[in-house]
C-alpha cells in the first residue's frame, strides 16, 4: 500500500539533502512550469524543502497556450517567483536552418526540438541565477519513453523518478494541491494529444501493470512491453567507451 504521507516526507528530505550536497544555501531550484501534476508536485515539494525565495518557475509556452493560466495560477498559489519564455521563435529559427541546410523536418525532429529548446531555456535561467534544474518526470511516462531525450529526460534532480503517475497525484493531494493541478488532463502541448491518446491506454492501466504486474489486456501488454524496449535507452546512463590499458588490474 503507497504511504503518501510518508513518502512525501522523505522526497521533502530527499530535495534538502540535495540542495544541502549540491549548492549553498541561496541555490534556487529552476522548475518548468506547466500547470500540470507533475511540475506542480516538484514545485509544491520544493517549497516546502527549501522555502519559495529558493524556487523559480519559469513558463515556456511555444506560441500560444490555451491552458498557460494554469501555469500562472500554480505560480500564485505557491507564492512563486516566475518568468515567461516564449521558444516559438527558437524553434522556428532552427527549423529555417534545417531547411536552408537542405534537410527535411519529419515528425520526430517537430516533434523532440521544442523539448530539447526547453530544456536549453531551463539551463540558461539557471545559469543566470545559479540555480539547479528539476527534471518532472515520473516512472510511467519514463517507462514507455514518453519523454525527449536531453530534453525533459534531462536536469539536475529527479524527485518524481520512482513513483507512478497515481502516486505523484498522491503526493500532490497529501501537499494540498489543488484539484485543478492534480488533474489537468496530461499532454505534451506540442503535438495536439494528450498522453492516453498517444498511449493507446489510460495511466491506470499502465500504472497497476508497473505496481501489479496485472494487464487484463494482452494487447495492451503487448503494447506497453514493446514501447518500454523501445525507450529503455532513455533510462540509461549514456554509453561509454572505456580504455582497456594493458598491464593494469
Amino acid at each position: 500500500m503507497f504511504d503518501a504521507k510518508e513518502t512525501k516526507r522523505q522526497m521533502v528530505e530527499w530535495v534538502r539533502g540535495y540542495f544541502r550536497d549540491n549548492g549553498s544555501p541561496l541555490t534556487k531550484a529552476v522548475i518548468g512550469i506547466s500547470g500540470g501534476k507533475d511540475s506542480s508536485v516538484v514545485a509544491a515539494l520544493c517549497v516546502e524543502a527549501l522555502g519559495r525565495d529558493r524556487v523559480l518557475g519559469v513558463l515556456l509556452p511555444q506560441g500560444e497556450q490555451e491552458d498557460i493560466d494554469v501555469a500562472f495560477d500554480l505560480c500564485e498559489a505557491l507564492g512563486l517567483e516566475h518568468v515567461v519564455i516564449n521558444i516559438e521563435d527558437s524553434v522556428r529559427g532552427l527549423y529555417g536552418e534545417v531547411g536552408a541546410a537542405g534537410l527535411a523536418l519529419n515528425d520526430v525532429a517537430v516533434f523532440n526540438t521544442p523539448a530539447r529548446i526547453r530544456m536549453a531555456a531551463l539551463y540558461a535561467v539557471s545559469g543566470i541565477v545559479g540555480g539547479r534544474v528539476a527534471n518532472t518526470c515520473n516512472l510511467s511516462e519514463d517507462w514507455v519513453g514518453y519523454v525527449t531525450k536531453f530534453g525533459d529526460s534531462a536536469g539536475d534532480f529527479c524527485p518524481l523518478s520512482d513513483l507512478t503517475a497515481s502516486e505523484v497525484k498522491a503526493i500532490g493531494r497529501e501537499l494540498g494541491l489543488a484539484p485543478r493541478f492534480m488533474d489537468k488532463v496530461p499532454m505534451d502541448g506540442l503535438c495536439g494529444k494528450t498522453d492516453e491518446e498517444s498511449f493507446g491506454f489510460t495511466y491506470d492501466v499502465l500504472d497497476r501493470y508497473l505496481r501489479e504486474g496485472v494487464c487484463e489486456d494482452e494487447g495492451v501488454k503487448e503494447r506497453i512491453d514493446r514501447l518500454h524496449r523501445l525507450g529503455l535507452h532513455k533510462m540509461m546512463p549514456l554509453p561509454a567507451f572505456r580504455l582497456c590499458r594493458q598491464g593494469a588490474d
